[in-house]
């Protein structure tokens, strides 16, 4: 007897998003015969400049859908999010729905594909700040709670995730696909040479990324500028701007410093090629805290807390606090860092993905809830 392939559908909406779901995508299409994969855009980020680039870049074949969603309140996008989802899986039936992450697209999904009663799987479980007031945490909590598969890759998730009550049998420690992606594209990062492209010497330069409101919707961000322009006299700055975050930089004392460069959002190829050239990185991303653990470029955080602990307990990462004041120990911190023996955390070694679809495949037999998992 001929078993159908499993109709696996995901969803993705935003820049990291697509490296956490490309090994997953790609590990899928590698199995025709157990599965049928469908991609879901949702398109919360969607010009072509910061969200096209990383299709092709990532290997990733064009969506079967795309929801046009655009930017709006949080309210508004998580609703038209949901709303334009709902036909398409009534359309398509899958038997799982996996969703990355913890932006908007992530909880719009799940909260659909859980009225439906259908399978969810989410892909980076049980990542915690404890700091509600990010919508982030909000999104991944919620998430956490309706999903039937709990993907996680750091192991204190487990534990987060066991004293909210889930399963335990749902909970699954996998690794890292956002490390996959890094790792799958490695030779083409390392001669990409965006540090030359850029004019900075390999090992000289700081890179910095700021996209949180607390540091670029206000005074904070005047704040960051002038540590930087003090900064870049003695050491180049490399920074990647939104453009309504480098509109807000242009009417701002600093933003014209010598040695500081505002550039426009890079792809992933070519800023991976500067991380992993930067004498370290200053930012508020998530994701960067990961990729620079693996690389083992040292990670300055300008935030309170992190839903990545494993970068600070075992990697590069650094947590100065909502304190912008802190852009002048650049150096020192570097140093410090450089001083550690940090390590990449367990399982963050470009197979998570092939762990993730063996999980699924599990499915096929053993039905929802049921898979076996040797990481648990």
């Amino acid at each position: 007897m001929t078993t159908s392939p499993q109709r696996v559908l995901s969803v993705v909406g935003t820049r990291p998003n697509f490296m956490k779901m490309a090994p997953i995508l790609a590990e899928l299409q590698r199995h025709p015969d157990t599965f049928a994969s469908t991609l879901v855009h949702t398109g919360q980020h969607y010009d072509a400049g910061m969200s096209d680039v990383f299709f092709s870049e990532l290997g990733i074949a064009a969506p079967d859908h795309s929801l046009d969603v655009g930017s709006g309140s949080h309210a508004a996008q998580t609703a038209r999010i949901m709303e334009r989802l709902e036909p398409v899986l009534e359309a398509e039936q899958p038997d799982v729905v996996l969703v990355p992450g913890d932006v908007n697209s992530t909880l719009a999904a799940a909260l659909v594909a859980s009225k439906m009663g259908l399978t969810i799987g989410h892909v980076e479980a049980g990542l915690r700040s404890f700091d509600r007031s990010m919508p982030e945490e909000v999104n991944r909590i919620l998430t956490d709670r309706i999903s039937d598969l709990l993907f996680t890759h750091s192991p204190e998730a487990r534990d987060y995730l066991l004293s909210e009550g889930a399963d335990p049998s749902s909970i699954h420690y996998v690794g890292n696909t956002m490390i996959d992606t890094l790792v799958a594209l490695r030779d083409q990062i390392d001669t990409a040479g965006a540090a030359a492209a850029h004019g900075v010497e390999p090992g000289r330069f700081l890179l910095v990324t700021l996209h949180r409101p607390a540091l670029v919707d206000g005074p904070m961000l005047g704040q960051v500028l002038g540590g930087l322009g003090e900064l870049a006299r003695d050491m180049p700055v490399v920074f990647p701007a939104h453009p309504r975050t480098r509109g807000a930089i242009g009417g701002l004392p600093g933003g014209d410093a010598p040695g500081l460069q505002l550039v426009d959002p890079l792809g992933y190829l070519e800023f991976l090629s500067l991380l992993s050239g930067a004498a370290a990185v200053l930012t508020d991303s998530g994701g960067i805290q990961e990729e620079a653990t693996y690389l083992g470029v040292p990670c300055l955080t300008l935030r309170d807390n992190t839903e990545r602990p494993v970068t600070v307990s075992m990697g590069t990462n650094v947590l100065l606090g909502l304190r912008p004041e802190r852009v002048g120990e650049v150096p020192q911190l570097i140093e410090q860092v450089r001083g550690r023996q940090a390590r990449v955390p367990p399982l963050w070694d470009g197979a998570s993905a092939q762990r993730i679809v063996a999980i699924l495949g599990n499915l096929v037999q053993a039905g929802p809830g049921n898979a076996a998992d040797d990481h648990n």
